[in-house]
C-alpha cells in the first residue's frame, strides 16, 4: 500500500468516525421510542389564531419535541368559539396519541360553565399530559394612550360608563374573566371586545380601536420589550422576565383578585397509557430544555412540567374555582 492510500484509507476512516460520533449525539437527543410508537408525525392543535400567546407556546414546544421524539410535529391552528372548536376536535380525534391540543385554563376550565354547550367535557374526554406554564395575564396599553397607569384607566372608565373598552382574545376567555372582574371589582361599566385571538385583537390595539388589551404575557412581550406597548397591570404575582416589575391589581387597590394563566397539553380520553406516559415524558423533558425554558421565562411565565397526575388535580379545581365564579358574574354564552 503506497503512501498516498494510506493517507485516504486513514481520512476515510475518521471521517466515518466523525458521523458516527454526530450521530450518536444527535440519537442521544431521541427518547427511546414504544416498541409501536410513535411511527408517524404528532398533530399538535392550537385552538387559536397564528400570532398569540396559545400559538407561539405550541411552536416552541412543538419544535423541541419533534427532536426528542424523531418524529415532526405539525402544528394546526384552529380557531373559534373561544378555543371551543379546536379542543372539540381533539376530543372527537382518534384516541392513538398522533393528535394532541396545547390548550389553556380558560378554555378547559372556564368554557364548560361559561358556554351552553362547548362540545366537550374536559373530564370525560380528555387525558391530561403536562401543564407547561404559568403566568399572570397583562394589561397593556399602546405607547401613544393617554392612560400611563391603571388608575388613569380606571378614572377614565368612571367619568364615561360603558364608553371606554377593554379587548381580549375572545368571549369567555380568561382575559374575558379577568375584565368583568375587574369591572365587578371597582363598581365600573366597561366595554368588552372580544376578537378570535390575541393576533388580531392585538393589532386593533395597536391601530387605536380600543384601549386595553388583556392577554397572556407571550402574545404582546416583543411589542412590550421594543416599546409600543405600556404594561398597566398584571394579575398574579408570579410575573417574570419582561413583565417581572409590573406592579399587580392587588398592589394598584384592586384586592382580592390573583388569576393565574396557564397552558397545558391533553390527548384525547382512551388514550393507551402507555403512550400517555411516554408523551409526557417527552413534553416535559421538552418544556425544561434550555432554550424553552430561556423562551418562556423572558415572554414573562414560569416553566411547570407537570406530571399528568398533577395537572388532572389543578384542572378539578379549577373547575370549580371558575365555575362559582362564572355564575357570580352572571355571565353565559350561547
Amino acid at each position: 500500500m503506497s503512501a498516498l492510500q494510506r493517507r485516504r484509507l486513514c481520512l476515510g476512516m475518521s471521517g466515518a468516525a466523525f458521523l458516527l460520533t454526530m450521530h450518536a449525539v444527535a440519537g442521544a437527543q431521541v427518547l427511546q421510542a414504544l416498541p409501536d410508537f410513535p411511527r408517524q408525525p404528532i398533530t399538535l392543535i392550537s385552538p387559536f389564531p397564528p400570532g398569540g400567546g396559545n400559538d407561539g407556546i405550541a411552536r416552541l414546544l412543538g419544535n423541541e419535541l419533534g427532536k426528542l421524539m424523531g418524529q415532526a410535529v405539525v402544528i394546526e391552528n384552529r380557531a373559534g368559539a373561544g378555543g371551543n372548536l379546536g379542543t372539540t376536535t381533539v376530543a372527537r380525534a382518534k384516541a392513538d396519541g398522533y393528535t394532541l391540543v396545547l390548550s389553556q385554563n380558560s378554555v378547559m376550565a372556564v368554557n364548560p360553565s361559561l358556554y351552553k354547550n362547548p362540545g366537550f367535557d374536559p373530564l370525560k374526554d380528555f387525558v391530561a399530559l403536562s401543564q407547561i406554564t404559568s403566568a399572570p395575564l397583562v394589561m397593556v396599553v399602546r405607547a401613544e394612550s393617554p392612560f400611563q397607569s391603571l388608575a388613569d384607566y380606571l378614572r377614565a372608565a368612571s367619568e364615561k360608563p360603558g364608553k371606554v373598552s377593554f379587548a381580549t382574545p375572545g368571549n369567555g376567555t380568561l382575559s374575558h374573566l379577568a375584565g368583568a372582574t375587574l369591572a365587578q371589582k371597582k363598581g365600573l361599566s366597561l366595554m368588552h371586545v372580544p376578537y378570535r385571538g390575541a393576533g388580531p385583537a392585538t393589532n386593533d390595539l395597536l391601530g387605536g380601536s380600543v384601549d386595553m388589551l388583556i392577554t397572556s404575557p407571550p402574545s404582546v412581550e416583543s411589542l412590550y420589550s421594543s416599546g409600543k406597548v405600556r404594561a398597566l397591570a398584571v394579575t398574579h404575582a408570579n410575573a417574570v422576565g419582561a413583565f417581572k416589575n409590573v406592579p399587580t391589581l392587588e398592589q394598584q387597590g384592586v384586592r382580592d383578585v390573583s388569576i393565574e394563566g396557564w397552558y397545558g397539553v391533553f390527548a384525547p380520553a382512551g388514550t393507551p397509557r402507555e403512550r400517555v406516559q411516554y408523551l409526557s415524558d417527552a413534553i416535559r423533558k421538552a418544556a425544561t430544555s434550555p432554550a424553552v425554558v430561556a423562551r418562556i421565562k423572558q415572554d414573562g411565565a414560569e416553566v411547570v412540567a407537570s406530571t399528568p397526575e398533577a395537572l388532572d388535580k389543578k384542572l378539578r379545581e379549577e373547575i370549580t374555582h371558575w365555575s362559582k365564579l362564572v355564575k357570580s358574574l352572571n355571565l353565559s354564552i350561547d
